[in-house]
């Protein structure tokens, strides 16, 4: 059991398309806890804490996301977990 936090920055047309609805679906299917938001550039920011194979479940779903978005990149970096409980849309 390895618990792992990651910051995720999603690129393409990710705003708009229920992006961050459907990943917070996605999370709490996967009981990954954590936050997603729209960045003023465009792009969608994530959070992501969980278990590592639930975190990395997600990350590849963020890859194509919701059927309407389109995804041109996925950029991830380690953070230090911090005891995310829940999942929310800010």
């Amino acid at each position: 059991m390895e618990l792992v936090r990651r910051r995720v920055v999603v690129r393409g047309r990710v705003q708009g398309v229920w992006f961050r609805e459907s990943t917070r679906r996605r999370a709490e299917e996967l009981a990954v806890a954590g936050w997603i938001r729209n960045a003023p550039d465009g792009s969608v920011e994530a959070e992501l804490e969980g278990e590592g194979e639930d975190v990395a479940a997600l990350i590849t779903w963020l890859g194509h996301g919701p059927p309407q978005a389109r995804v041109d990149s996925v950029e991830v970096a380690e953070l230090r977990p911090a005891g995310a409980l829940a999942f929310t849309v800010r």
